[in-house]
């Protein structure tokens, strides 16, 4: 098959293409980090919004206090982790430097800070269930401090991927700009 400039380049045999259909591996762990970054953004949508309900239930007065227990003080400032899981979907589209480093710095403040607040807050509570196996407050039927223990569990270890992706990420964003700047 002839090429529209006229036959094909003598020395080729078409075989030549396999170079240009390889995508580059920073294409690659951009998209392959963006992923895992989406899931762990989805993962603390859930956990927000558990947090949320608890909050909304006890200040409503929509239950009784016996089947969902007043919300711990650590509760109302971690409502404000929504904020950085919002701003990283914004900064993953078009590839935002600056949203993502926001991002990253607002999870630290506002969700870690709140759940290292919280486990102090609660480790008392946390003791006199373990030595005495009494508990006060309840979510529908288990002891709250045991749930929301589950909850900062599950929170630290998401909140903490998030970080780490992010900033692998970051990484891969500046090492294509860098890249860019010197061509």
């Amino acid at each position: 098959m002839a090429s529209r400039a006229g036959p094909r380049a003598t020395g080729t045999d078409g075989s030549d293409f396999q170079h240009r259909e390889r995508v580059a591996s920073h294409y690659q762990m951009s998209v392959a980090l963006k992923s895992e970054i989406k899931k762990l953004n989805l993962v603390h949508a859930v956990l927000w919004a558990l947090v949320a309900a608890q909050v909304l239930v006890s200040q409503l007065n929509l239950v009784s206090h016996r089947v969902v227990a007043s919300p711990y003080q650590w509760e109302y400032p971690y409502l404000l982790s929504i904020i950085p899981t919002a701003v990283s979907f914004m900064a993953l589209p078009r590839n935002n430097i600056s949203y993502l480093v926001i991002s990253m710095i607002s999870a630290g403040l506002f969700c870690v800070a709140p759940i290292i607040y919280g486990g102090m807050e609660m480790f008392p509570v946390a003791q006199q269930l373990y030595r005495h196996g009494k508990a006060y407050r309840f979510i529908f039927g288990f002891s709250a401090v045991s749930v929301l223990y589950l909850l900062m569990v599950i929170a630290v270890q998401v909140h903490g991927w998030q970080i780490y992706y992010s900033k692998k990420l970051l990484d891969t964003w500046f090492t294509t700009t860098q890249d860019k700047k010197k061509k």
